[in-house]
C-alpha cells in the first residue's frame, strides 16, 4: 500500500513536533527540517491544527507545537482520513467506460479487504509511538538528497 504525499507531509510533521514535544517551530523550519516544499508544510499544519493535533501561534514568535491529543493520534485513522478513498484499482478504460467485468470482479473488493487491513494494523500504534527514539532528529524524503548525500 502506498499512502498519498500530503498524509506523508502530515506524519513527518507530526514525527518531528512529536520527537520535541515542547519545541515551537515554525512551517519554513519544519519544511527545511523534513525536506519537503514549504508549500505542502504549510497546508499539512493548517490540517493539523484544524484536527487538534497542533497549537499553532502566529507572528513573529509563533509557530507549531504537537499537541497531547496530536501525540495520541492513531496512525491508521488519521491516513485513514487523509486517504482520498481512492479505489485502488481504476475500474474505467481509457474511453471513460466502465471494465467489462465489473459486474462479477472479485478482485477490487479484494483490494478494498487489503486497503482496510493495512489501516487497521495502523491503528494501535500512534504518533508518540512513532517518535519514541531520541535519535530521531531529521526525517528525509524519499528521493531528496541531504546535506551528508545521502538518500
Amino acid at each position: 500500500m502506498k499512502i498519498n504525499g500530503f498524509a506523508d507531509v502530515c506524519l513527518r510533521t507530526l514525527m518531528l513536533l512529536g520527537a520535541q514535544p515542547g519545541e515551537q517551530l515554525t512551517s519554513r523550519e519544519i519544511s527545511d527540517r523534513i525536506g519537503v516544499p514549504y508549500h505542502h508544510v504549510s497546508k499539512a499544519v493548517l490540517e493539523l491544527r484544524r484536527r487538534g493535533a497542533l497549537d499553532v501561534a502566529r507572528g513573529r514568535m509563533g509557530g507549531a507545537r504537537i499537541t497531547e491529543a496530536g501525540l495520541a493520534l492513531s496512525v491508521g485513522a488519521l491516513l485513514r482520513s487523509l486517504d482520498g478513498h481512492q479505489d485502488p484499482v481504476d475500474c474505467i478504460t481509457s474511453d471513460g467506460t466502465s471494465c467489462p467485468l465489473i459486474a462479477g470482479c472479485r478482485l477490487r473488493s479484494a483490494l478494498h479487504r487489503a486497503r482496510e487491513a493495512f489501516y487497521a494494523t495502523l491503528d494501535g500504534l500512534t504518533v508518540e509511538a512513532l517518535t519514541a527514539s531520541p535519535s530521531l532528529v531529521a526525517l528525509p524524503i524519499p528521493g531528496v538528497r541531504e546535506a551528508s548525500g545521502a538518500v
